[in-house]
């Protein structure tokens, strides 16, 4: 699985003119989902980005994680992470996982987010989405697991 997180003074969703999910200060994680992927991914995943120290604490070092500084995460699937654009110029998706199992593997990974005390949202599997987002830092980073462990 790849993670594109972003520290986010706020983020939201929209589909269609619909406000779908709105969080407050906290993360944005694209979430994209491999062909090999499982819920081994999800968990380490999870459990790595609730984790992480990338909030400041009060002498402005980055020694808070998203739990503890009682932030949200907006989820969005984002197939895409794993394009490969290392041959031509439209960029292949073949390593992405099908549709069916990115969805479930996404809502596991929302699932185990929120089973560690953090509020979440979610954006809509599949559809055409805006997202808009205030990047706090900027900040952004990028989480990959391969067999069950982050790499």
């Amino acid at each position: 699985m790849r993670a594109l997180i972003q520290r986010v003074d706020h983020a939201s969703v929209t589909v269609e003119g619909e406000l779908v999910a709105r969080v407050g200060s906290g993360l944005l994680v694209l979430v994209g989902v491999g062909r090999a992927d499982t819920s081994a991914d999800v968990r380490a995943l999870a459990a790595k980005v609730v984790g992480l120290r990338i909030f400041p604490d009060e002498q402005g070092r980055f020694n808070v994680s998203l739990k503890d500084a009682g932030g949200a995460m907006l989820v969005v699937s984002q197939f895409t992470l794993f394009a490969d654009v290392r041959r031509g110029r439209r960029p292949s998706f073949t390593g992405a996982a099908r549709p069916d199992h990115a969805e479930r593997l996404v809502d596991e990974f929302a699932s185990a987010v929120a089973s560690e005390g953090v509020d979440v949202g979610c954006g809509r599997f599949g559809a055409t989405m805006e997202v808009d987002l205030r990047n706090n830092g900027p900040f952004t980073l990028m989480v990959e697991t391969v067999a069950g462990r982050v790499v």
